[in-house]
């Protein structure tokens, strides 16, 4: 089962830092920094709390575990007021050290939540009480860049 709460991280765009491309990228007036996996979510109005209660028990655990295997360098969550009902109102983040990172990272993170939650069936039924409480709206994966 693809994991309900990495739907960003099931978009793989890779790209391979060659020496060939290091120099075209010293012509660029930004250098390349970490990647971020961003979920775009748009909770119920009501059942806010009771979404981030739900991430707290297995989302931060999951990334944490992510994180104390190498995985995942850091994550956080945005909160913001919407624009409109079909705006997120949180965007979960989870930053890897480059695009080479996301090579493989789903069948390690399916293997992370098999442990903390459960087999197929058990994150199946936390998908489905999900569904009840927030839309995915999207989800991406982009670059950290920095001006020089």
């Amino acid at each position: 089962m693809r994991p309900t709460v990495w739907p960003s991280l099931l978009i793989l765009a890779h790209a391979a830092v060659s020496p060939s491309m290091q120099a075209q990228q010293e012509g660029l007036p930004y250098t390349s920094g970490s990647v971020w996996s961003i979920s775009m979510i748009r909770t119920t109005p009501g059942f806010r709390d009771d979404y981030l209660r739900s991430l707290a028990t297995t989302w931060k655990r999951v990334t944490e575990e992510g994180k104390k295997q190498g995985l995942v360098l850091s994550y956080k969550i945005l909160s913001a007021n919407p624009s409109s009902p079909d705006d997120w109102d949180l965007l979960l983040l989870v930053e890897v050290k480059n695009w080479a990172a996301l090579d493989g990272i789903d069948e390690k993170f399916e293997a992370i939540q098999r442990r903390i939650i459960g087999g197929q069936d058990a994150q199946r039924q936390l998908a489905t009480k999900r569904v009840e409480v927030r839309r995915i709206l999207g989800g991406k994966n982009a670059q950290e860049i920095f001006l020089k």
